[in-house]
């Protein structure tokens, strides 16, 4: 984070608020955020600590490093120092007057080990999963989260026009991907992605060229390519990019916390048809998803309409992988995480709604020959969609 970085308090008091709201109504006590990028969220600062939040009344935030630091970044008015896990009870006691009856957890990331720790450490009546409740609450991003968003976009579209300069036959995917890495680095790239998804892992990099673009989506990731070895089997890997073949690169950028995942078709000096026009059909599935999406619509429908204009343009065998390897999503949330509920999913029947950030990535594979895709970041308006991503949305002949 820059060092001028710093979440506004009327932002955290929204954030508990609502989510107070949440906890009352289904009868919760209090919820105990533990997780870094949860801590961000809802403290504004991500020290190692605890955030303690009741369903009525103020927080109380634990800091065992660097509370100096925490006090500076964090709006929440009440932050102690303690030096061990084991204070935490008594200084909610201290705080509150009593421990909470119904207590909820992090269950979607909180390994059980440390679970089993924290129960016995707080002697509730019912332990319960309060991840439902956050990402509920982050689902949902406000106009200064949005803006930083929009922050964030206009560094990754920078990073795209150094990628559009500076591309060249000769390189190898790897190394491209060092030099626009590098550039990303030195205008604000935060270098680490954040996922919350304990099996990910996740590269600010994708290089997919020629026969590797086709193997995207082999793997549980919707990118593989051919990657470095059986270890790192994502990513970019060491094929030499020539002239006259597609190439496809995804840039994940983080800045200030907040995330954008785009991806761009490139190509040196021409593109082969068969490759262009591929490009061209994920383009304009692209942008039927982006015409329907309204809030009210259930989220399903956008994946319903990305298949059915895929059919539409030819590519019904090879849209979302090849026959018995497609994935059965389009996309995804974005914010503090690279990915981020909702999911664009053929089951997910929930409602778009305003403040939702999601990024739409249809994709088209031919095994052996090519990869074709985008991907780009918009925001759910009052009556419909705005793009938050600022790379063309175009094909690059370089």
């Amino acid at each position: 984070m820059t060092a001028s970085f710093k979440v506004p308090k009327i932002e955290i008091e929204r954030r508990i608020h609502y989510t107070q709201e949440s906890l009352r109504k289904i009868s919760i006590d209090a919820l105990l955020v533990v997780q870094r990028v949860d801590l961000l969220y809802f403290a504004g600062t991500a020290q190692n600590g605890f955030l303690y939040i009741p369903a009525q009344g103020d927080p109380l935030l634990l800091i065992k490093r660097f509370a100096p630091r925490a006090r500076e970044e964090s709006a929440i008015p009440h932050i102690i120092e303690i030096s061990s896990s084991k204070e935490v009870p008594e200084r909610i006691i201290d705080f509150d007057g009593r421990l909470p009856e119904t207590f909820a957890f992090e269950l979607d990331v909180l390994p059980v080990a440390h679970f089993d720790f924290y129960r016995q450490l707080f002697p509730a009546r019912r332990y319960v999963d309060g991840s439902p409740l956050i990402h509920a609450a982050r689902s949902l991003k406000s106009p200064w989260e949005i803006d930083q968003l929009d922050n964030t976009a206009k560094l990754s579209a920078r990073t795209f026009e150094y990628m559009k300069n500076h591309l060249k036959a000769g390189y190898t995917e790897m190394e491209f991907a060092g030099l626009f890495e590098a550039f990303a680095r030195k205008i604000g790239h935060g270098g680490k992605l954040r996922v919350r998804d304990y099996q990910s892992e996740v590269y600010p990099w994708h290089v997919l060229s020629g026969p590797n673009g086709g193997k995207m989506g082999l793997l549980d990731s919707p990118f593989s390519g051919e990657g470095t070895s059986a270890a790192f089997p994502v990513g970019a890997g060491f094929r030499k990019m020539s002239a006259h073949e597609p190439i496809l690169i995804d840039l994940g950028f983080v800045y200030n916390g907040y995330h954008m995942d785009e991806t761009r078709m490139f190509a040196i000096d021409s593109m082969p048809p068969k490759a262009l026009k591929a490009c061209m059909a994920t383009l304009e599935i692209h942008d039927a998803i982006l015409e329907a999406a309204k809030p009210g619509l259930p989220i399903n429908q956008l994946f319903k309409i990305s298949v059915q204009k895929a059919k539409a343009l030819g590519y019904e065998e090879t849209y979302l992988g090849p026959p018995g390897y497609k994935v059965s999503f389009v996309g995804h949330g974005i914010g503090l995480d690279l990915v981020e509920k909702p999911i664009i999913s053929a089951r997910n029947e929930d409602l778009l709604q305003k403040g939702m950030t999601l990024c739409i990535e249809p994709k088209i594979n031919f095994i052996n020959e090519f990869g074709a895709g985008i991907e780009s970041a918009f925001t759910i308006t009052e009556t419909g969609s705005r793009m938050i991503s600022r790379v063309p949305k175009k094909v690059f002949i370089v």
